[in-house]
Formats: C-alpha cells, sequence, structure tokens
C-alpha cells in the first residue's frame, strides 16, 4: 500500500495537498488547493503503480495512463467532473480533476436506511436520468469511453442538485487494437461489477458493463441492500431478490428496468444506455418530466402552453360536463 502524501505537501508546484478524501486499491484522492488559481479547489487522484512490474510493463502502462488522461482531459459534460491536469512524480501518477462538492449517493441512503425509509423513487429516477446522459455521452465518444466503476459512493450530488459521476480511476478507452493492463487499473467494486470484468483479459468489456453497475446501483438505492454479487449470482442465479420484494413501494416498471441491466449475460442486457434509457423513462415528454424534477424550472411559457391547447380544451371540457352532470343530479 502507497504512503499518503502528507498535509501541505506541493504536487507539481501547483497544487497544494489539503486532505485525503478517497482511497483505493492503487492510490488515493486528495483535496487540494491551486495556487495558480487563487480560490480554487481540486482532486488529485493519484495512481502508483507496483515496482516490481516488469520494466517494459511499466512503461507501457505508463504510455497507457497518458493516453487515457489525455482523451479524459477532452470532455466537457455538466455530469463530469472536468479533468484539467495530469503529471506524472517517481512511480506515481496523478490526475486532476473538479473538486465536487456535496453528499454521494450511498452516504444519502444509509442515512435513509437509518431512518427505516427507502430515498422516494422519483427523486432517484431524477438522478438515474442524469446518470444516463452522462454515460450516453461516454459511450458515443469515439472511441467509446467505460467508466467501470459506477457506485452509489462515485455519485456525488452538488447543492444544486446536478449529478456528478466522479473518479475516473478505472475508466477503459475502448480502442481495440490496445491491450488493457488490468494488474494497474484494478476490476472494480465486487457488489457493482459484472462477471465479465473478473479475470485478466478484459476484451468483453463493453458499454454493457456500465450498464449491470448502473443497474446494480439503483438496486442499492432503491432497496437499501446491496445486491448479490455477479459471481455468487453465477453459482445461485436465484440468489438476487426482486427489488420489490425488499421495497413494496417500488414501481414495477422500475423494478424490471433494473433486473434487465443486471443480467448476468451482456447480450441478456440492453445493448446501449439509451435503450435503458427509453425503457425506464418512457417518452421524451415523460424524460422531460423526471429531468425537470431535479435539475430545472417548470416551462409554463405561451408557447409552450399553446403547443398543449388540443389537451388542455379536451381536459377543460370533460371537466365541464362532469360539473354540468353533478348540477342536474343535484337538482332533480
Amino acid at each position: 500500500m502507497p504512503l499518503p502524501l502528507n498535509e501541505g505537501e506541493v504536487l507539481h508546484d501547483r497544487y497544494k495537498v489539503r486532505e485525503r478524501i478517497g482511497q483505493g486499491g492503487a492510490g488515493s484522492i486528495y483535496l487540494a488547493d491551486d495556487l495558480r488559481l487563487e480560490g480554487r479547489q481540486c482532486a488529485v487522484k493519484e495512481v502508483e503503480y507496483d515496482r516490481a512490474l516488469p520494466e517494459n510493463l511499466l512503461d507501457e502502462a505508463r504510455q497507457q495512463f497518458l493516453r487515457e488522461a489525455t482523451i479524459l482531459a477532452r470532455l466537457d459534460h455538466p455530469n463530469l467532473p472536468k479533468v484539467s491536469d495530469f503529471f506524472s512524480i517517481g512511480f506515481r501518477d496523478y490526475l486532476v480533476m473538479d473538486y465536487v462538492p456535496g453528499k454521494d449517493l450511498r452516504t444519502m441512503m444509509l442515512e435513509a436506511r437509518r431512518e427505516n425509509k427507502f430515498l422516494p423513487e422519483q427523486e432517484v429516477l431524477g438522478w438515474a436520468h442524469q446518470l444516463t446522459e452522462a454515460l450516453e455521452y461516454l459511450h458515443t465518444q469515439q472511441p467509446p469511453i467505460v467508466h467501470r466503476d459506477i457506485k452509489p459512493s462515485n455519485l456525488k450530488i452538488t447543492p444544486s442538485g446536478l449529478l456528478k459521476l466522479v473518479d475516473f480511476g478505472l475508466v477503459r478507452i475502448l480502442a481495440p487494437e490496445e491491450v488493457t493492463i488490468t494488474i494497474i487499473q484494478g476490476q472494480g467494486t465486487v457488489l457493482y461489477t459484472p462477471i465479465e470484468q473478473y479475470g485478466a483479459d478484459e476484451s468483453h468489456t463493453d458499454v454493457r458493463t456500465d450498464i449491470y453497475s448502473f443497474g446494480a446501483t439503483l438496486y442499492h438505492l432503491f432497496t437499501n441492500e446491496p445486491p448479490i454479487d455477479a459471481r455468487n449470482r453465477f453459482l445461485q442465479p436465484s440468489s438476487l431478490k426482486p427489488p420489490r420484494e425488499l421495497n413494496p413501494t417500488l414501481s414495477e416498471q422500475t423494478e424490471q428496468a433494473i433486473l434487465w441491466a443486471m443480467e448476468l449475460h451482456p447480450d441478456d442486457r440492453p445493448a446501449s444506455i439509451n435503450a435503458l434509457k427509453e425503457y425506464l423513462f418512457g417518452s421524451t415528454k415523460d424524460q422531460q418530466l423526471i429531468h425537470h424534477a431535479s435539475t430545472s424550472p417548470l416551462d409554463i411559457s405561451p408557447l409552450n402552453i399553446f403547443d398543449n391547447f388540443p389537451d388542455i380544451a379536451l381536459l377543460w371540457v370533460t371537466v365541464g360536463l362532469m360539473l354540468l352532470s353533478l348540477i342536474v343530479t343535484l337538482t332533480h
């Protein structure tokens, strides 16, 4: 396990470490002050390589980090933290991202569980819709980008209600001619990891890997119970309880979407995050209503009202006829 950086230590003559805010097998995440931009805080992701690696593998790993960091730095999406810098010091590589304030969804789920409550379905679906948009953006890059570590603790909600998918530590760029060095990158978090992500050969992982993790994350958030991991489910296929057994208030459509995303075989899952989004949220109008619940004010402009005039007129005619019928009944 690498030794942690010290408080006050300055990296790259620019980033002054405040504290460690995350920790994993390959390194840590630190909160740091940007000494060049006064008042800016950032998250510094550290990756330390195994010093026992052969020199050629270590060199490949460093080159892979540089390629992937360069691609991540080009990304620009409201639900992703901006990668602003990357550099190497000794056996450690560093990725600098925007620091995202707010609570993560694991913390919020545990708070609800302690109060013997469930997170409200519509609120979670609002966050889920934002996550589908972030994943759709990543998966449609050229080449596609798979996050590979989606889980409640990597989803933060800012004070304004915006969801951010954080921690790009296990990201994989799907360039078929390149080999991902899994001994460096790790394998994700067991509870949310699909069966194809285990083992040394990760050539079978693709965008459906994130779809499984998305479903497993929703399972945990809606039920307050961690899902059975994929390896145990492979040995005991009936071991995963349907979400509505644990949370009877959950809608059947949401349950079916979760179970579809968590199918063990990738071919049995949605082929894309967009297909799952269409199933989970329905029509474009329904998606806008769910998205509005957590991100945007209601549009009540005159043009919007007139666009829906036939539906509104039919509603008022129906109400008028019902009132007329009631008056006639009461006067006789």
